[in-house]
């Protein structure tokens, strides 16, 4: 009788096991929704996560993440809170004359929560849906994605993180790639979703720290210039579980040799179903774009 629980209880964690495994294996093709999907809500808000998360065909919430003046992760883009498409806590533009006004690295993130992301018109997004909401803590981001996926009985999404980042930056914009990293890799562990992110970045430096310190992370090298896929590989010393670049660099040649490496080739940020399909037609591992509906309905 005892044997056959011992083998029935060990039966039963290789099941769980498996199930977990296969919860966090990685997409065999990565439809990734830009900044959560900017095109249709907007960008890198937990608003535009949740509505891509309603799209089928979407695996993978891609973000970017900047570092506040004390020490908190926060999910946006820009070094400085945006005049194109925020709004003053009084509701008022920011001059393009104080474009430089608020650093997200100089403010507290208690400050820069009290600015409008949404409301106003963004005229190279004009269908994206218009709320009042805020720049986001990258730890409040991730729970709003997982209390939905536990509400919804949804399949687990990917998260890739990019780190806002570069060495003419240091101590400007953001603070030293060292310093940058503990503060997100602090975030991801105590949220418990190691496995299901890639951290990314056109910094190599942040990517190489993960790379020796966290080998279990997944990394991604962002590439816009004019190098070959080698030179791009032996500049970051390393290869990459992805490497990403501008959709305009990718061709077949370049997605056969990374495939040969073990290397995924995900490019950014294609918006038309004719760049989408063309890109698929290489081989692709993956896509990331502005528009998760038109991604997922290109063929």
């Amino acid at each position: 009788m005892k044997l056959k629980t011992s083998f029935l209880l060990l039966a039963l964690t290789v099941l769980s096991l498996k199930s977990f495994s296969q919860k966090s294996e990685f997409p065999a093709f990565s439809a990734e929704a830009h900044r959560g999907g900017r095109g249709l809500m907007p960008e890198n808000t937990i608003e535009a996560m949740l509505h891509t998360m309603k799209i089928d065909g979407i695996t993978t919430l891609e973000m970017d993440t900047h570092i506040s003046k004390d020490g908190k992760v926060v999910v946006t883009h820009d070094d400085y809170l945006s005049p194109a498409f925020m709004l003053t806590p009084d509701g008022k533009d920011i001059p393009e004359t104080d474009a430089k006004k608020y650093p997200v690295f100089g403010m507290n993130y208690s400050e820069i929560k009290q600015f409008d992301l949404g409301t106003k018109y963004y005229d190279l997004f004009p269908k994206q849906q218009k709320i009042k909401t805020h720049l986001p803590l990258l730890s409040e981001l991730i729970d709003g994605v997982q209390q939905d996926i536990k509400k919804n009985k949804r399949k687990q999404f990917f998260y890739n993180i990019e780190t806002k980042c570069s060495e003419k930056g240091d101590g400007i914009t953001n603070p030293k790639p060292e310093e940058f990293v503990k503060l997100l890799m602090a975030v991801i562990q105590k949220k418990k979703i190691t496995q299901f992110v890639v951290i990314q970045s056109f910094d190599k430096r942040t990517i190489q720290i993960i790379h020796q310190k966290y080998p279990e992370v997944k990394t991604s090298f962002l590439v816009a210039n004019k190098k070959s896929y080698e030179e791009n590989i032996v500049d970051l010393g390393f290869k990459p579980f992805i490497l990403s670049p501008v959709w305009q660099m990718v061709n077949a040649e370049m997605v056969t040799k990374a495939h040969a490496d073990g290397v995924k080739i995900i490019p950014w940020t294609a918006n038309t179903a004719e760049e989408i399909a063309k890109l698929k037609s290489f081989g692709v591992d993956g896509i990331i774009s502005d528009y998760p509906n038109i991604l997922v309905g290109a063929k």
